[in-house]
């Protein structure tokens, strides 16, 4: 109890604790004192809370046992547990109810036991009844923070109903999942270096002391993916507040489906779901936390029964869950043939997915473009390479002492809609049959050139916003290269389409791209799919024609490019000037802007006019 994550910090302000023996109080400790004490009971082995040096403890510190009929409190004690004046006297049991109540930053649940239920439970219903009678309801919280280090500590509905008011919470699966984690790669390892002994690679003492050298490293991939776990629940946190349709169709597809009991894994019927937006509420991190396991659960099981475990663009994978030196040691050989290979890449892509897009965004994106969930996986593996999605997310992990956390989550909310957007563009412009590492091969060199010129090209609003953008992001990084990667990469799905117009008509990417940005200012292209966003609500009918508009938009704009370039006397205005068509166009707009608030009819027929606008070039 003295060590594991109590010694990891310095800082560390230990109010209260207690254990089936003992209640500790420290009112106002020294965090380096207490410091050195947890750290020398820690290292002398058996020791209880009752071994600790009381001259470290502060003015009005106690330590008591868990049985005492009378506890004199102390008033440092009592103003350190927010007990009322009055509170001269309490039992053992009450004591540690208040100790529960503490008005603290962080209540860290590190025992066995349930402490905590929803006041709607009874206690008869949490089923632990050694602890009936120090329990309390979740809304007697006053933490701001609760970190599960043991299991079940809270009922899941004591979870939801403590989020609901404020309090930080996942899941005793999300706080616990490290554990899961390095016994599933240690394993793994063992597999991977036993082999290695039975073939003679290495002897069975250099396979044990290699693993004892690999513990740093296998620690920092494991931090690493609990890490982005938690940082996946904080993204759909942010989501979910724009609005719950896509979760709650989720939901609904899971339940149909039979692969979830909403009841029994306490998730909020439709009624409730309302009743929560009605009061400016939505579903909470604990809800959003179970949807993110059923998420990764149905996506990896659906990779496992496909062919993209196996595909070389996925292999990445598995050379990255391991050590390099592990791999080092054994040879990508030896590795290529581990017998668990395919369930290694399938989880490992569906970690990376599913954390970085969200809960839901297979099932909708699946669900809009009536493609599967394998060949959305499929066509996120070629957005994410093509953006190098994952030297970005490392990126903005190493900047993150730099800037506000509300920062960083923007910045990676960014890389997923444009991730969302690619993907999208795959699904519709790249065959099936075409092996993924051709398709990012073929355009990664393109994409380079284009983002190396990216500033010599793009023109209108979207120069305005690029350029409003980097000015933002160079205020608040001192790494200009990280933030002109990031803006750019905003542009990916547009710059995918210039270089397909460059493979069709055979020109220079760069000529195509200023075709594209030129027609893009020209017909006010960047302000019809802003009006586009936002002219769509939680409405999923409405989501679904918007995106069909945008698809529209962009075909649009790309023809219209591909007709500049084949006129073949240089990319410039003069293709736009004089023209009566333009200028009806752009009166259209006017009007539609006249009448405020922009509908999805109205873009309806503004887009339909640039198609026709397209064909006349």
């Amino acid at each position: 109890v003295f060590g594991n994550g109590m010694l990891l910090s310095r800082q560390i302000r230990l109010i209260a604790a207690f254990d089936h023996r003992h209640i500790f109080i420290d009112p106002d400790p020294d965090p380096e004192a207490s410091y050195a004490e947890r750290k020398r009971l820690f290292e002398a082995g058996r020791t209880s809370w009752d071994d600790y040096d009381r001259s470290v403890l502060s003015e009005g510190g106690m330590i008591v046992p868990r049985g005492a009929k009378e506890v004199e409190i102390t008033p440092q004690a009592r103003a350190a547990l927010g007990l009322p004046d009055d509170v001269q006297v309490m039992d053992g049991e009450s004591l540690i109810r208040a100790v529960l109540a503490a008005p603290v930053d962080l209540l860290w649940n590190g025992g066995i036991g349930t402490y905590v239920k929803a006041s709607t439970e009874t206690h008869a219903e949490v089923g632990d009844s050694t602890n009936d009678a120090v329990r309390i309801d979740a809304k007697e919280l006053r933490a701001k923070v609760v970190g599960e280090g043991g299991n079940l500590g809270f009922t899941q509905r004591a979870r939801i109903e403590a989020a609901l008011a404020g309090v930080r919470i996942n899941t005793d699966a999300i706080d616990n999942s490290g554990g899961v984690d390095m016994s599933d790669r240690e394993v793994n390892l063992k597999i991977l270096l036993n082999r290695a002994v039975a073939t003679g690679v290495m002897t069975r003492e250099e396979r044990n002391r290699l693993l004892e050298e690999l513990t740093p490293a296998v620690t920092r991939l494991v931090l690493g993916d609990n890490r982005s776990q938690s940082l996946a629940i904080s993204l759909d946190e942010i989501r979910v507040q724009s609005g719950t349709e896509d979760f709650q169709q989720f939901m609904l597809r899971l339940e149909r489906d039979g692969l979830v009991d909403r009841a029994s894994e306490h998730l909020p019927s439709s009624d409730v779901l309302a009743e929560r937006r009605a009061r400016g509420e939505t579903l909470t991190r604990p809800e959003l936390a179970v949807l993110l396991a059923y998420a990764k659960l149905s996506l990896k099981r659906a990779i496992l029964d496909s062919s993209l475990p196996d595909d070389p663009a996925a292999e990445e994978y598995l050379w990255g869950y391991f050590p390099a030196e592990a791999v080092e040691a054994v040879g990508q050989g030896m590795l290529a043939a581990h017998r668990l290979r395919r369930e290694i890449i399938a989880s490992q892509l569906t970690n990376d997915l599913v954390d970085l897009m969200g809960a839901s965004f297979v099932f909708r994106t699946s669900r809009d473009t009536g493609h599967s969930p394998v060949e959305v996986a499929r066509a996120w593996l070629i957005a994410s390479r093509l953006a190098g999605a994952r030297a970005l997310r490392e990126n903005l992990a190493e900047v993150e002492g730099e800037v506000a956390a509300a920062v960083v989550y923007r910045w990676l909310l960014g890389l997923a809609r444009v991730l969302e957007r690619t993907t999208r563009w795959a699904l519709a412009n790249v065959p099936a049959d075409v092996p993924t590492t051709a398709v990012i091969e073929e355009y990664l060199p393109g994409l380079a050139t284009l983002r190396r010129h990216f500033d010599e090209v793009v023109a209108g609003e979207e120069r305005r916003i690029y350029e409003e953008r980097i000015g933002e992001l160079q205020v608040l990084t001192e790494r200009p290269d990280l933030a002109k990667r990031l803006i750019t990469l905003r542009f990916l799905d547009q710059l995918m389409e210039i270089l397909r117009v460059a493979r069709v008509t055979g020109a220079d990417p760069v000529q195509v791209g200023r075709a594209y940005y030129l027609a893009s200012d020209r017909l006010e292209v960047g302000w019809l799919r802003q009006a586009l966003a936002e002219a769509v609500g939680e409405d999923r009918w409405d989501q679904r024609a918007a995106q069909a508009l945008a698809d529209d938009l962009g075909r649009a704009v790309r023809d219209i490019a591909a007709r500049l370039v084949a006129r073949g006397d240089g990319v410039t205005a003069d293709a736009f000037d004089g023209r009566g068509e333009l200028a009806s166009f752009r009166e259209l707009l006017d009007e539609i802007r006249a009448d405020g608030r922009v509908g999805l009819s109205a873009l309806t027929v503004a887009i339909r006019e640039l198609q026709a606008f397209a064909e006349t070039l």
